[in-house]
This record gives C-alpha cells, sequence and structure tokens, in this order.
C-alpha cells in the first residue's frame, strides 16, 4: 500500500475527518536533504477534524502524530500540516 493511502486510513480511522487531503511534496524537494527517488518523504496534510477544535496549536501538531502513528513518522522526512 502507498505510504498516502497508509496516513489516510489511520488519519480517518483515528478522527473522522470532514476534510482531510494528503499530498505527497517529495518532488518540490528533489536535491534537498531527505529527498528520495520515488517520493514519499515530504508531506503536506491538510485536515478539518472536530477532535482539534480548542487545541492549540503544539497539541493538534502531537495528536496528529499520534494519530499517523511512530511507525510511519519515522518513515517521513518532512510533515507540514494545516488546520482547517
Amino acid at each position: 500500500m502507498a505510504l498516502a493511502q497508509e496516513i489516510e486510513n489511520r488519519l480517518r480511522d483515528t478522527y473522522a475527518p470532514d476534510y482531510l487531503e494528503v499530498i505527497d511534496e517529495s518532488e518540490m524537494h528533489r536535491g534537498h536533504a531527505g529527498y528520495q527517488e520515488g517520493g514519499e518523504s515530504h508531506w503536506r496534510i491538510v485536515i478539518s477534524a472536530q477532535p482539534f477544535e480548542g487545541k492549540s496549536r503544539l497539541a493538534r501538531h502531537r495528536a496528529m502524530h499520534d494519530g499517523i502513528g511512530k511507525d510511519i513518522i519515522a518513515r517521513i522526512h518532512a510533515l507540514a500540516i494545516e488546520f482547517r
């Protein structure tokens, strides 16, 4: 299974988001640190989910890392998160 699908499945199962977009931005970082041929190194996630409402930015980011899971986070070089 592609890493994008793994990330999406984890977040949908954990947070039942109203909106979720998982974007592989790896190609934009070709030649930069952490880039790997074939992508799946640099990610952007755009999400809107009730569990994040009222939480601080730090708490939301920690919750996202927990929701994605340490096993997947370990395979990611860079992760940008946008909350709607």
